[in-house]
């Protein structure tokens, strides 16, 4: 939940998405009506990458690595120097997002866009 943009995250099963979003967005529609918030559908992955990608489209993640730095693991992430903006989002908002998704759901402390 994203209370500064009014808005619920929905980390759905992979494969999911269609089911989730409904019939020309028939189940979004409902539950933005039943919380009077903006509502995003993610799907997840137990694949890092796939997992990130997900979670900046529209952005190109050219690729993930994963190194452990100081006890923590880290996600480094590249995309393409045009769609760092994007990948970042108006005031680190997509950022924060994926940083607080990917360590709930895949226990990675931090993500870095390179």
């Amino acid at each position: 939940m994203d209370n500064k943009e009014n808005k619920v995250i929905l980390v759905v099963k992979k494969g999911d998405m269609g089911l989730a979003i409904g019939k020309g967005g028939s189940n979004i529609n409902k539950v933005k009506k039943m919380l009077g918030k903006e509502i995003e559908v993610v799907e997840h992955s137990p694949d890092l990458k796939e997992f990130i990608e997900n979670l900046l489209r529209p952005a190109d993640v050219k690729s993930v690595e994963l190194l452990n730095k100081n006890g923590k693991q880290c996600a480094y992430v590249e995309v393409p120097a045009k769609q760092k903006g994007i990948a970042i989002g108006r005031d680190g908002e997509r950022i924060k997002k994926v940083n607080l998704l990917v360590k709930r759901n895949l226990g990675i402390d931090s993500v870095i866009i390179k």
